[in-house]
């Protein structure tokens, strides 16, 4: 039997959330963000199970041309456009569509003329301060692009820094800098992306650029996936290894950081940092055993992690366990472990199995 270890992919959840993305932004085309090996899932299965998007979007030229290799059709976005001249050489070939975020990268453009792509975007930094050209260099970048030979079509692009905050004033500060940037020219536009989409509807514009919110985790502060309307796409589930009878005093694992108050079940599931489980996960945070909460306690190892069983004196070896995902959002593992959902689902290890249903 192998390791119980396993990734459990629900492609109707996927779905689900790719409709409320539909039914929150209904003016919008929707460019699905499948980067990062699709956030932990699988970068070939996600982008098949979202047959139907307008486009998707993703990190580097490799991606870009997994996808292709794959045989995924749409428009593919890089979201930090090509990094040097032989990335540049790639775009055309393989109908990617760069997000031009610095004059370098205008610069390799109009020095490669057999380069260039049919589509690009504009990147605006109205206020994330990370990459993009600044408002008042917007008509200057504007004016090279459209220069470009075999260039059909440019679009405007922006990223929010605090969408995640709806009572934060930066993002409306963040969607008026970037209108007055444009001037009145007539470009596609995309600003939202998953907390732009349930949180700043005035930031729709023609494209949405919809991330976490796909794979079922909250973008909002405050607000829970199932308040939302999401539900999560993966479940990561285990089982239980051992349960061992400790005694009060008993310390457990490395560092002997947690010890046993009284008499007590401790269960070992097989799961580590090795897997993607994050490392600090405090002592406390919640897994399931049979689809009943159990805390963690002591320190999270390569492949093991163990439990409290007290709650469930009848577990056994075999037994089921989640830890997040189907009755434990992945929103609250991420707050035990100091950390964020996006984190910890890119984080799962390419050792654990993705099973798809």
């Amino acid at each position: 039997m192998s390791r119980p270890a396993r990734a459990l992919l629900n492609a109707e959840a996927l779905r689900h959330n790719l409709e409320l993305v539909r039914r929150r932004a209904p003016g919008a085309r929707i460019m699905a963000v499948v980067k990062a090996n699709g956030y932990g899932h699988g970068i070939d299965w996600v982008a098949r199970t979202l047959a139907g998007v307008d486009a998707f979007a993703v990190a580097s030229v490799e991606e870009a041309i997994q996808l292709r290799e794959s045989g995924i059709a749409p428009p593919i976005v890089l979201l930090e456009g090509f990094f040097d001249a032989s990335d540049a050489a790639l775009l055309r070939r393989h109908g990617l569509v760069p997000v031009v975020h610095h004059d370098l990268q205008l610069a390799i453009l109009e020095g490669s003329p057999d380069a260039v792509p049919e589509q690009l975007w504009i990147k605006i930094d109205t206020g994330m301060h990370r990459v993009g050209f600044a408002p008042q260099d917007v008509p200057g970048a504007l004016v090279r692009a459209q220069r470009l030979p075999a260039i059909q079509k440019i679009g405007a692009m922006t990223h929010f820094a605090n969408a995640d905050d709806v009572n934060d004033a930066l993002t409306s500060e963040q969607i008026a800098r970037f209108r007055a940037s444009l001037d009145g020219a007539a470009l596609e536009t995309s600003l939202a992306n998953s907390a732009g989409v349930l949180g700043w509807p005035e930031s729709h514009g023609d494209w949405v650029r919809p991330g976490i919110m796909l794979y079922g985790a909250s973008p909002l502060m405050g607000r829970s996936a199932d308040e939302l309307g999401l539900r999560p796409v993966m479940t990561l589930q285990t089982a239980l290894i051992a349960v061992q009878r400790r005694r009060q005093g008993d310390a457990i694992g490395y560092g002997g950081d947690y010890r046993c108050p009284e008499d007590m079940p401790v269960g070992v599931a097989a799961i580590g940092y090795g897997d993607g489980y994050p490392r600090h996960a405090s002592q406390g945070t919640p897994v399931l055993v049979n689809g009943q909460r159990a805390p963690l306690i002591g320190r999270v190892s390569m492949d093991m992690i163990t439990l409290d069983l007290r709650a469930q004196p009848n577990a056994r070896v075999g037994d089921p366990v989640t830890l997040w995902g189907e009755g434990l959002p992945v929103n609250e593992v991420a707050q035990f472990a100091g950390t964020i959902s996006y984190e910890l689902l890119c984080h799962v290890a390419g050792r654990v199995p993705r099973v798809a249903n």
